[in-house]
């Protein structure tokens, strides 16, 4: 399917790994010039020479922390006019209780996952606006739906940020300029893996007998744990022209975990 937005320019903020990687390889495969970032250089950097190898298609690798203002500076520096912008990042730990988290750590997680994407859309929408035509797509959390006491620096945060691009949408998606959320639920991650891996060593487990005790626990009526190439897709379609319709909506996409009509 042809989504209408080859030669575009795109940046993906947190782009190096999982659905952010998988976001800009959609992208990438329309034809859209994609300038990725993320603070490891190493995989950022691999990443880059893997998308651009794939696809054929001009990626530019930019090391930066979106949380903060030279970050921030940095990738705009690199793509000071994109049509589209992806924003992510790794999520914040999973917590025992509400008590855990000091002003420090509350801080930190409110600058990448709310106050840095934020200033991003700020400083980009406007010149979508003028050129008619923009999307802006940010890749959540479910936590912000579903308010969990372990995804408190996750969930809190993302929902201000969905209330945020709800907000800013209507004004202007009369210039062609659709902002949107996306709420992945649980989701095949290198988390995901490594907390797998030490549950079945320390139970005496298999992997898979882990894996399925989670998905269990959790309650998720497809039986399975997402895969982050099922987010880039509808990243991508949410970023083409037949998105222009799509105004301000959180997207839910967790295998019918949150059973809501509505």
């Amino acid at each position: 399917m042809e989504l209408g937005i080859k030669g575009k320019r795109a940046i993906v903020a947190g782009g190096s790994a999982g659905m952010g990687k998988e976001s800009a390889l959609a992208l990438a495969r329309e034809g859209v010039e994609v300038c990725i970032s993320a603070r490891g250089e190493a995989r950022l950097q691999a990443t880059a020479q893997e998308l651009a190898q794939t696809t054929g298609v001009r990626v530019v690798p930019v090391v930066a922390d979106h949380g903060t203002t030279e970050g921030r500076a940095r990738l705009l520096a690199a793509c000071p006019e994109p049509d589209i912008l992806v924003i992510t990042c790794s999520p914040p730990r999973f917590l025992q209780s509400y008590m855990e988290p000091e002003p420090e750590e509350w801080m930190d997680a409110l600058s990448t996952t709310l106050l840095g994407p934020v200033e991003l859309m700020r400083a980009t929408v406007g010149g979508m606006a003028k050129r008619g035509f923009g999307r802006v797509v940010n890749i959540g959390t479910i936590a912000a739906k579903r308010p969990h006491e372990s995804r408190l620096l996750s969930g809190p945060p993302r929902a201000a940020l969905c209330n945020y691009t709800a907000a800013i949408s209507s004004g202007l998606a009369k210039s062609n300029v659709a902002i949107n959320n996306i709420l992945p639920g649980m989701f095949d991650t290198a988390a995901m893996q490594q907390r797998f891996e030490a549950q079945s060593k320390k139970n005496g487990t298999t992997y898979k007998q882990e894996e399925d005790k989670w998905i269990a626990q959790v309650g998720i009526p497809a039986l399975k744990l997402g895969d982050a190439k099922d987010v880039g897709a509808l990243c991508a379609l949410l970023c083409s022209q037949y998105a222009s319709f799509i105004i301000g909506q959180s997207i839910v996409i967790d295998g019918g975990q949150l059973f809501s009509t509505f």
